[in-house]
């Protein structure tokens, strides 16, 4: 081919170009030449560390500074590199075939970091398409598309000691607290613009100082790949390798975690490995053929998203997606990975009418390779990052989510957001409380199931969006019912089995569904409700960080107990967490309607003294009662309790509970 251009982009080079000082070691191009042994491992679908040779690497060879560039397009008939470095000209820039599962190499002397560039493929039948590199580690700002020389290697990371104990800890047994985050939204540095966003840098400060003073242990990111719309948030990717350019280059996300772990804060972030937009500069169709996607649409598409599904059959797109996943715990030290439409990738009729799908070899509607695929890829973060967790946002009954890898038919991940939960929750919540005793066991199912999995409760931004209303929009009654409910629902979230996740905003209760293109509404703390709702939820999430029942054995039966879970006429809950050192138990005694209920009994397994941690008005209220003679929820013992309206009465007390049956099981 003699000349081919890029005509698509006349600003390519122009954007978000910066000088940038750096000190580190150019590596010799022969630790990163694309070998046989990696076109073998890369074609079985095992070599976890891809990222150091596809893509775009500087390097020097032969004495020469410059770039190496490595893209696999199995189908192409030519390839070829063009961006700044010779003015987006691709004659004498065509790729060199390496390997016959379609590699293409080339090292270009003279480019430079932070120029721009595409891969310019030319198809079977001579088609010429612009694509972004998939492994690229930059990219410009949307709605440009170029990809951009960058080296992840000059940063200094101050972190090790918080990666070598999370290394040691139980995932299972620690505090886990999460605040889901948008970065572009939770606060803008211009409003009314598309791009008035904060650095990564320049936000880190103030968010870290948020989360722990709300009493959060981890922070969850929606949307750091790069993806081209914004109103996708995050989940339709085209730069699987590339935080986002909207808040800043890779080093300012690399400091953005390492500030977060020096005050002590897990990043956690939201991955998309069941599907992929379908712009033309992204990997569909990406040399001309189906090379990331299923040929079949009956498989490789889904038809409610408009998106493609990722072939996992392929060795080299599962190593693509596995790689991928260990680069960010790898290169950007994150602490864990939210897997997004987990129940997607699982079942093949998954958004499909009969008829438009196709069944396994079995005649089932289970995906074998996206089964294999989660099974191997929880299995090596376990192995080689055991400091990283991961979760699945897996909407159904799908046994075994969360467990060990290796075990047989378990999927292997660390922990799932518990879906059930959340729905029967919020429609509970959501009712007037005439009705609520007509739905008691909305409230109470969850706990039959619990311990089915590592389960997360959450309350994430899917329930605050698509006019389904805020958490306090969600709530009955007038302003100040609204407001003592949400406190109801977040201490009932806080004392019940599993970790919590909560998305910002409802905090403070925002009364505007979510936007990402707006900041929060902080300016209702300005108001006292607001102020007094965000202080509640820091009570919620500090009192689960101080009590060791409520975490320790959030996936053992024995940590929880119920005092009286059928008390519907009343719609009063009763609970006991239960401490692994007999120290510092919590009893829960929630009031789900605005009737106040004083001198409540409250049946107890232990005598003695019973002190107020949490409460309605812990001001005004007995902060130590002591238990009195009389039989009561099957116990010898009880508590006079005084319930306020929507009453939230926790208390601490010691002793052996597991020595202290009620008198119907005794």
């Amino acid at each position: 081919m003699s000349k081919a251009r890029n005509t698509n982009s006349k600003n390519n080079g122009k954007n978000n170009s910066k000088t940038v000082i750096k000190t580190s070691t150019t590596p010799d191009f022969k630790d990163l030449e694309f070998t046989e042994v990696d076109a073998y491992l890369f074609g079985n679908g095992t070599h976890y560390e891809i990222y150091n040779k596809m893509g775009a690497h500087l390097c020097t060879k032969d004495g020469k500074e410059g770039v190496y560039f490595v893209v696999w397009a199995p189908r192409a008939r030519e390839v070829y590199v063009v961006g700044d470095f010779n003015n987006w000209d691709a004659y004498g820039y065509d790729m060199k075939k390496i390997s016959d599962g379609g590699v293409y190499e080339l090292f270009i002397e003279g480019a430079k970091e932070n120029q721009l560039y595409k891969f310019l493929i030319i198809t079977q039948e001579g088609k010429a398409l612009y694509k972004a590199d998939p492994y690229a580690n930059a990219a410009e700002l949307r709605p440009a598309t170029a990809s951009k020389i960058t080296n992840l290697n000059n940063f200094t990371w101050k972190d090790s000691k918080w990666i070598e104990e999370k290394k040691k800890e139980d995932h299972l047994k620690v505090p886990m607290s999460i605040y889901e985050c948008h970065i572009g939204s939770w606060k803008k540095k211009v409003e009314d613009s598309d791009d008035g966003f904060f650095n990564y840098r320049e936000i880190a400060p103030e968010l870290a100082e948020y989360v722990s003073s709300m009493g959060y242990t981890h922070i969850e990111l929606m949307g750091i790949a790069e993806y081209p719309f914004d109103g996708s948030w995050g989940y339709q990717v085209t730069g699987y390798y590339a935080p986002t350019a909207r808040y800043g280059d890779p080093e300012d996300f690399m400091y953005f975690v390492d500030y977060m772990h020096k005050k002590k804060i897990g990043v956690i972030l939201d991955w998309v490995p069941a599907h992929f937009p379908k712009d033309a500069h992204g990997l569909a169709k990406f040399d001309g053929s189906c090379v990331y996607e299923y040929a079949d649409p009956r498989k490789g598409e889904h038809p409610d998203w408009g998106t493609l599904v990722f072939d996992y059959e392929k060795n080299e797109v599962s190593n693509f997606l596995i790689a991928n996943g260990l680069y960010w715990v790898d290169k950007f030290h994150v602490d864990g990975l939210r897997v997004d439409a987990v129940a997607s990738m699982l079942y093949l009729d998954y958004g499909r009418t009969d008829g438009n799908w196709i069944p396994n070899k079995y005649g089932d509607n289970g995906n074998l390779e996206a089964m294999s695929f989660l099974k191997h890829f929880n299995s090596m973060l376990r192995k080689r990052f055991p400091q990283a967790i991961s979760i699945a946002e897996e909407s159904t009954a799908w046994p075994m989510v969360s467990g060990d890898p290796d075990n047989g038919e378990c999927l292997g991940f660390t922990f799932k957001w518990n879906m059930g939960w959340m729905h029967d929750f919020t429609e509970y919540m959501k009712l007037d409380p005439y009705f609520r005793k007509f739905n008691h066991g909305r409230i109470t199912f969850s706990l039959m199931y619990a311990y089915s999995e590592n389960f997360i409760l959450v309350l994430s931004h899917d329930e605050v969006v698509h006019l389904k209303c805020s958490m306090l929009g969600k709530m009955p009654g007038d302003r100040e019912d609204k407001f003592a409910n949400l406190k109801l629902a977040y201490a009932y979230m806080a004392g019940h089995p599993g970790k919590k996740l909560l998305f910002m905003g409802q905090e403070f209760g925002q009364w505007n569904e979510w936007s990402e293109k707006k900041s929060l509404d902080w300016y209702l703390l300005d108001d006292e409700s607001h102020k007094d709702m965000q202080e509640f939820t820091a009570k919620c999430m500090n009192l689960y960080k101080k009590y060791p029942a409520l975490y320790e054995t959030d996936y053992d039966d024995k940590g929880f107990r119920w005092i009286n879970a059928n008390d519907k006429d009343n719609s009063v809950l009763s609970f006991i967490r239960v401490s692994p050192n007999k120290k510092k138990n919590l009893l829960f005694v929630l009031n789900f309607t605005p009737i106040e209920r004083p001198s409540f009994r409250v049946g107890t397994p232990i005598a003695g003294k019973y002190k107020l941690v949490l409460g309605n008005d812990e001001e005004n209220m007995k902060k130590t009662i002591s238990s009195v003679e009389g039989n009561c929820d099957g116990y010898d013992n009880s508590l006079l309790v005084d319930l306020d309206k929507y009453g939230i009465n926790v208390y601490e007390f010691d002793g052996d509970v597991s020595r202290c049956l009620p008198t119907k099981i005794k």
